[in-house]
Order: structure tokens, then C-alpha cells, then sequence
């Protein structure tokens, strides 16, 4: 029955991280003016793009590798390294996003770190950081100790729905905070919804529903790894 109620679920769930990035590159390229790697205004628009697809998706669907019911039988190393895989990819991204706003700042004299839009994303990318950091050397690496890996598993997967969480956060406060700045001056203010802000507010939505349902499945007891105790689970991959 899981394998059934899934199927579905992950297809849904694909569907609408799809559409969060392809929301996001329509609304950089359509409304403000594409893409370039020169500290302009374009350059920035590469940031949403990239902390999109990397902190909400790419990261979302890392935290579901466990939920799979195909990942329940047989070895959990493949698992293990596609878990570490898309972690990886997504915090490449992540750096990247990071460059193109710190770029753009300093090349246009802008101040960094002002907004809680951008606390919150410098909390999720420092807890992503450790995460990963905690995660590869718990989990990986072969002289890990026993003991750790079993004390430090819980609070892996606890900072797992924190950090998604954080990453929704700042997704949704990011676009209202670049509505407000991109339309202040507009001959139709944010306040009159022009079609820009319809779209980036659907967008925000979108992000929300995605990650909810991700911390839904995350939650839900029939779809964890029934041996996720076992011998197994708290072994090294690296031998």
C-alpha cells in the first residue's frame, strides 16, 4: 500500500518543484530583464533562481530519498550516495546563489545582511553547511564511531525539516522583499497587484505548498524505512 500512495505523491511533488523553478527563471527572464554573470541587476536574478532549485528542490527531494519504498529492501549504499549526491548538488548551488547576490551588492554599493529575508537565508545556508559537514563525517567516513552515528542520527534528521523550513522562509520572504523594491516606483504600484506581482506571489505560493508537503511525507509514519534501525543503518559507508 505505501508503494501505491507514493507513486502519486512523488509525482505530485515533482510537478510542483518543476514549476517552482520554471516559475522562477520565467519571472527573472520575463519581468526583470534575463540573465548575466556581470554584477548587474541580471547577475542578481540568478540568486532566486539558484536558491530556488537548490535550498527548496533540489534539497527537498534529498530529504525524501528515505521515504522511496524501493529504498526499503536490499543495500542502503545506493541510498546513502544519492542522498549525499543531491545534498552536494544542491549546496553547489547554493554557493552560487550566494556569489551572484554578494556580487551584485558590492558591485552597485549595495549593503549585505540588512533584511530578515537575508538572516534567514544565512541561518539556512550555515545549518545546510553543518548539515552536511556533520552528515559526511557521521555517516561516511569509516572510523566513525558507532556511538556517534547513533546519537547524532535523530538530530540529523530533526535539522533535515529545519532547514527546509528556513529555506521556505527565506524563498517566500526574498519575493516579497524584491516586489517591493522592483515596484515601488512602477506606474502600477505593488499595492494595485499588477500582473508581476500575481506571478511572483503564485510563485511564493507554489514554494509553500511544495515544501509543506515535503515535511508532510517526512512526517508521515507509513512511509519510513521500516529497518532504519538496523545493523545496516549504522554502519560507514566507506569501508
Amino acid at each position: 500500500m505505501p508503494v501505491f500512495q507514493f507513486l502519486p505523491f512523488s509525482a505530485l511533488l515533482g510537478t510542483l518543484g518543476f514549476l517552482c523553478v520554471l516559475f522562477t527563471g520565467f519571472w527573472a527572464q520575463h519581468w526583470r530583464g534575463g540573465f548575466a554573470w556581470d554584477g548587474s541587476t541580471k547577475m542578481f536574478n540568478w540568486h532566486p533562481v539558484f536558491m530556488v532549485t537548490g535550498m527548496v528542490v533540489l534539497y527537498g527531494a534529498a530529504v525524501l530519498v528515505y521515504r522511496v519504498p524501493i529504498s526499503w529492501t536490499g543495500p542502503k549504499l545506493p541510498w546513502k550516495l544519492l542522498h549525499a549526491v543531491l545534498t552536494l548538488a544542491a549546496f553547489v548551488l547554493v554557493v552560487l546563489g550566494l556569489v551572484a547576490v554578494f556580487k551584485f551588492h558590492s558591485t552597485n554599493s549595495i549593503a549585505n545582511m540588512y533584511s530578515l529575508h537575508s538572516w534567514l537565508g544565512l541561518a539556512a545556508v550555515l545549518f545546510f553547511s553543518c548539515q552536511w559537514f556533520m552528515g559526511f563525517s557521521a555517516f561516511l567516513l569509516p572510523w566513525s564511531p558507532t556511538w556517534l552515528r547513533v546519537l547524532y542520527k535523530p538530530i540529523h534528521v530533526f535539522f533535515g525539516s529545519t532547514i527546509l523550513a528556513l529555506a521556505m522562509a527565506a524563498s517566500i520572504s526574498g519575493i516579497n522583499e524584491k516586489l517591493f523594491f522592483s515596484l515601488t516606483n512602477e506606474t502600477v504600484p505593488y499595492a494595485q497587484l499588477p500582473p508581476e506581482a500575481w506571478f511572483a506571489n503564485s510563485l511564493g505560493m507554489l514554494i509553500l505548498v511544495f515544501g509543506l508537503l515535503v515535511l508532510w511525507a517526512l512526517a508521515t509514519p507509513a512511509w519510513k524505512r521500516p529497518d532504519s534501525e538496523s545493523l545496516e543503518a549504522h554502519q560507514p559507508l566507506l569501508h
